[in-house]
């Protein structure tokens, strides 16, 4: 599995995923379309975003790459604006990293 990952990672998402031996490119900065694009959201299974401020990403990496799978690890609201996006959104409070890990790359048991 292919990830890109946005935004802080306090929760250690990205390291757990690399457990599980997913491939992990993390946007230095701002996720906007050329450092979406440098990561490789292109051939990315799975777009994590952990910074609900940097919600317009959603829509870009979407546009980048129709089939990607977006999930906002956030305990933030996201804006309206991406509502008609398919968001499958986590509140790090209720989903500890190893089960969020888990669960994108198909170890749940």
């Amino acid at each position: 599995m292919n990830a890109v990952f946005a935004g802080s990672d306090t929760e250690g998402l990205a390291d757990e995923l690399r457990d599980r031996g997913a491939t992990v490119s993390v946007v230095d900065g701002v996720a906007n379309r050329p450092a979406l694009e440098d990561a490789g959201v292109h051939d990315a299974d799975v777009f994590v975003l952990t910074d609900a401020g940097q919600a317009t990403s959603i829509v870009v990496a979407k546009d980048l790459n129709p089939d990607v799978r977006i999930v906002a690890y956030t305990a933030d609201s996201l804006p309206e604006f991406v509502s008609g996006q398919q968001v499958l959104a986590m509140d790090p409070a209720l989903f500890a990293a190893e089960t969020v890990a888990d669960e994108l790359t198909g170890d749940a048991e």
